[in-house]
């Protein structure tokens, strides 16, 4: 299982931090979604070999101008193994949805940002991953928290409806916002989901990655053909 990052300068934590006390927790890896304009730099082996813990290099990116965001993810596509853009706006959220080069759409229902069934199917059609992001439900409270419940509900209806892909996490910015994936698990039960359901979500994180290494690979010419070594 996977968790989705954001480390020092787009957070509290340095990279290596995030991967030592995900191993800690149980993870198999974390990925690093800093924000486009708040980039870090660090040594995935070097972090992989000292944590045991898989880095996934992302990018997480935001821009109100979907003519920018379509240039800076043709930008991305080849320089980061997995790609997210920053929703929470209709607009945004729709750009996300219908372009087959994004991987993840982070945290959709932030804001005033919304998942509709038209969403939901281009989302399917074009591999696009959408995020369930939990960590309203952790630090919020009041009407906050009850309105990230009653958001998270509905979105998980229209994605399982639609059998849309998804991402579970807790979008820490810190490692003192990781939790361990049981953790993970009962807050996502608190807001009605099936324990194994955000278990797979946690693991789509890594899915992705595996997916678009071996597409970025010398032996990989479409999907289901490859050279092999003779």
């Amino acid at each position: 299982m996977y968790e989705g990052v954001h480390a020092d300068p787009d957070g509290e934590t340095t990279v290596a931090r995030h991967a030592l006390t995900a191993a800690t927790y149980g993870y198999d890896g974390v990925v690093v979604r800093n924000h486009g304009d708040r980039q870090t730099a660090y040594d995935s082996d070097a972090v992989a070999s000292e944590t045991g813990i898989d880095v996934v290099d992302g990018i997480e990116l935001r821009s109100d101008d979907r003519t920018q965001l379509s240039r800076l993810v043709s930008r991305y596509r080849d320089q980061r193994t997995l790609v997210a853009i920053h929703g929470g706006d209709d607009g945004i959220n729709r750009f996300a949805c219908e372009e087959p080069m994004v991987d993840v759409l982070a945290h959709p229902m932030a804001g005033d940002g919304d998942v509709n069934h038209v969403l939901a199917k281009a989302a399917a059609r074009n591999s696009v991953h959408v995020e369930f992001d939990l960590s309203p439900v952790v630090t919020a409270d009041g009407g906050t928290r009850v309105r990230a419940l009653r958001d998270l509900r509905k979105l998980h209806d229209i994605v399982d409806y639609y059998d849309t892909p998804y991402v579970v996490s807790l979008n820490a910015d810190s490692h003192l916002a990781l939790r361990a994936p049981r953790e993970v698990v009962a807050v996502a039960t608190q807001a009605g989901f099936d324990p194994e359901w955000t278990r797979e979500g946690l693991r789509a994180w890594g899915a992705i990655a595996e997916r678009n290494r071996e597409r970025r690979s010398d032996s990989f010419l479409e999907p289901g053909v490859r050279l092999e070594d003779e």
